[in-house]
This record gives C-alpha cells, structure tokens and sequence, in this order.
C-alpha cells in the first residue's frame, strides 16, 4: 500500500468536501458545477472523478459521513442494547459541527436521515403499542425543525439548553 498517495488521496478529498460545503453555503445544488469545486479547492476534474462519479456522489459522501459520526456518538449504547435518550451529545456534537448539519438538511436528507434513534422501546410502553410509527414520524419532525431553527440562529442557545426543551416537550413521558 502505498502511503504517501493515500495521505495524498484523502487530503484532495477533504480539499474536495470542503470547498462542495462552502459552495452549498450561497448556491443550491444544481447550481454547483464539478468545475466550481475543482477550482475553489485547487485540484482538477481527474482528482474529482477518481474520488467521487458526481456531484451527487460527492453530497451522499458527505451524508454518510455524518450520520457515521453520530452514529459513533451512541455506539456503546448500540453495542450494549440501551437507549440512554441522552440527545445532549446530538446537540453538542451539531453546535461543534454546524456547517455540516446545514449541509445535510439543505441536501434535503431530513427526510430520510439517521442522526438519531428512536426509542422504540420506550414508545412502546408510553403509548400502549398504538400508533407508534405516527409517534415516530411526530417526534422526528419535531427535532429536526427544532435543529434547524437553532442551527438557523448560529446556535445562540447551549447544547443543555436544546436538550432542555426537548426533555420539556417529553415531561411525564421518560422513565
């Protein structure tokens, strides 16, 4: 294995990332050209299309690599079988990560994203196994409005704060 290419490799793909989420941030999507990215990170088309086949490629890359980050947040918990509901980490790790999670929703994966896990467990018992899956679907439109309006305000309020109102809107119903 050739070290140095890879160390080269991922560098051009960070350079790549990074300038596809500064463009995102003034552009949509089918605004963005391979072009637009090669040039604001410096490399050519070849670097592009070695690493990514296109632009969309390149925004499920991004994708992916989020909800891995989240998904390692609460890998104990998924290792060991329990739901600690403790979205406190959630919220720090998106005030830390800010530019990425405005990327992921304005990619319009808030439709179909995995930044969190539902109880549903949990949900089970609170709601006498009725209607769960409308529970669900509640609960996650919720959070995620609720994240995009603190992203939208720059993350004024502290992590415990967001995790505050969240536990507010679910008082009576934790164990």
């Amino acid at each position: 294995m050739n070290t140095p290419n890879n160390k080269r490799k991922k560098e051009s793909m960070e350079r790549i990332e990074k300038a596809f989420i500064e463009l995102l941030q003034t552009k949509e999507l089918n605004e963005i050209s391979v072009s637009n990215i090669c040039k604001r990170a410096g490399l050519n088309r070849t670097t592009f299309y070695a690493n990514y086949t296109d632009i969309y490629g390149l925004a499920d890359a991004i994708r992916d690599k989020l909800e891995n980050e989240v998904s390692n947040l609460y890998r104990e918990e998924v290792t060991q079988g329990f739901n600690s509901n403790d979205y406190l980490k959630l919220f720090r790790h998106i005030k830390d990560n800010q530019i990425f999670y405005k990327t992921y929703f304005k990619l319009g994966y808030d439709n179909n994203y995995k930044i969190f896990r539902y109880d549903t467990a949990l949900a089970h018992r609170h709601f006498q196994n009725r209607f769960i899956e409308y529970h669900m679907e509640f609960f996650k439109a919720g959070i995620t409005q609720i994240i995009k309006i603190w992203l939208k305000s720059g993350c004024k309020e502290s992590p415990e704060d967001m995790f505050e109102i969240i536990k507010s809107e679910y008082s009576g119903r934790t164990e």
